[in-house]
């Protein structure tokens, strides 16, 4: 038998060709670019149908291209198991920039043991930035139940692979078999891990080292919350409404060490989000965020990848590497912090909304429990989208910041609070995506410095300048 199904495929493949010869006296032959293009066509067509495979892209995961835009907590969306086989995808984001900034101050000389002035700023100028790349692994286990873990394969800050964080996310739990727990998942959502806490919307629309796609500005706030912490998250979801439950260790590291130094983080978010119309999207979300007795907090300095603002205002000691979060501001609040944020969304055809309104208090381990310092910050995204399928975009993002340094020390120990200062930036963008997996942005941004002391090298301290962007994510 098997000789003969030799013999048959081999007559095939002689008779297959002979045939076409035959045809081609009758209509011309495709010519090689039809045909080359007939077969972009064909693989275009069968990698849209599987992107478009809920099974591929794990429907309760925020898709990593265009279709994830304005998308914030992930939808609650059950996903299912293809038989009994767990699936697996894999993703990934890089980012590179092209920077074209100056910085100026005009602070006073202060001279360290060596002799160097450490107010003085480094000189800058145009150049490209160290490119960036985060990979992301997403595993179905069973229905309704995954794993996702993100690394961060390079970033300004670490040049070395690291892991940002991983959890598990549970949409449903067929496995107990109870009509009662099925029921309830209908609402609830439980995620538990070492992972990105959910406080407020703005870690949603942020630039996350190689991950700047969901931006679409080059930079993130001022006071960029963001963390990784050891917890979970509980959500309930109907109708639009969103209430959300987390609990975590408070660090970003775990530790069982000196327990009396160390307490745990409580955290939350209230809101509403709703499909008005065809045309019109309203979102209006509240968070919350407390820790008394944090080991070492970082909840305003917990990104360890690093900013967009490559060097500005830093001296000529400063590197890339340690030197990385040019252009942000931590109030230093590692003891103890609460902060508040409400974030209001509207999105009315291409015209996109979105705003930051935050306070936080707190103080750090060296520091006096009644300081009490208060920092305050308020952000403006406005957006308008056109073209077919919103491939391009313009907006401006004004930004500002305002609050109470730390106070001088005296012997080791902080008792008041220091100088009122602000930050104010603004930034003008634009943006373009060829596909929905790359995403072209240029733009321009403007930061000064108010009220620093004298001796602070943000004394009159200003920057400003162009960057390119480019993202691809998959």
């Amino acid at each position: 038998m098997k000789p003969r199904i030799t013999l048959a495929a081999l007559f095939a493949l002689v008779a297959l060709p002979m045939t076409a010869v035959a045809q081609m006296t009758a209509e011309a032959a495709p010519t090689a670019q039809q045909a080359a293009a007939q077969r972009t066509d064909a693989a275009d067509s069968s990698a849209a149908e599987a992107a478009d495979n809920p099974l591929v892209q794990f429907p309760n995961q925020r898709p990593p291209d265009q279709r994830g835009l304005n998308t914030f907590e992930a939808p609650k969306t059950e996903s299912r198991l293809i038989g009994n086989t767990p699936q697996l995808r894999l993703g990934g984001a890089f980012a590179q920039q092209f920077q074209a900034m100056d910085h100026s101050n005009a602070a006073d000389e202060v001279l360290n043991a060596d002799g160097v002035n450490v107010n003085q700023l480094m000189e800058i100028g145009p150049g490209f930035n160290l490119a960036t790349a985060n990979l992301n692994v997403n595993a179905l286990l069973t229905d309704g139940i995954q794993v996702h873990l993100e690394t961060y394969l390079s970033s300004r800050h670490h040049q070395e692979t690291w892991v940002k964080g991983g959890y598990v996310q549970m949409d449903a739990a067929k496995f107990l078999g109870s009509p009662v727990v099925d029921r309830i998942f209908e609402y609830v959502t439980l995620k538990v891990g070492h992972m990105e806490i959910n406080y407020g919307d703005a870690h949603f629309r942020r630039s996350d080292n190689g991950n700047a796609f969901y931006n679409p500005f080059i930079e993130n706030h001022i006071l960029d919350a963001f963390t990784t912490e050891i917890g979970g998250e509980l959500y309930v979801r109907h109708a639009g409404a969103l209430a959300m439950l987390g609990v975590s260790n408070g660090e970003i590291n775990g530790s069982v060490t000196n327990p009396d130094a160390r307490s745990y983080s409580v955290y939350g978010k209230l809101g509403i989000d709703r499909q008005v119309t065809d045309d019109l999207r309203l979102r209006l979300t509240g968070s919350a965020y407390h820790n008394g007795n944090a080991g070492r907090n970082t909840l305003y300095a917990g990104d360890r990848t690093g900013s967009r603002y490559y060097m500005v205002m830093e001296n000529t000691t400063a590197s890339t590497s340690t030197n990385f979060t040019s252009g942000r501001f931590s109030p230093g609040f590692t003891e103890a912090v609460t902060s508040v944020m409400v974030n209001p969304f509207v999105k009315f055809r291409g015209l996109e909304l979105f705003g930051t309104i935050e306070r936080t208090t707190g103080f750090a381990g060296n520091e006096a429990d009644d300081i009490g310092r208060v920092w305050n910050q308020v952000a403006v995204d406005a957006l308008y989208r056109f073209l077919p399928r919103e491939q391009a975009y313009l907006g401006v993002r004004y930004n500002t910041a305002s609050g109470e340094l730390a106070g001088p020390a005296v012997d080791g120990r902080i008792t008041e609070a220091g100088a009122d200062v602000s930050i104010d930036r603004y930034e003008i963008a634009g943006g373009w995506f060829p596909t929905r997996n790359v995403l072209l942005k240029v733009a321009y941004v403007h930061q000064q410095y108010h009220d620093f002391p004298t001796h602070d090298i943000r004394h009159g301290g200003t920057f400003d300048g162009f960057m390119v962007e480019g993202v691809l994510t998959f």
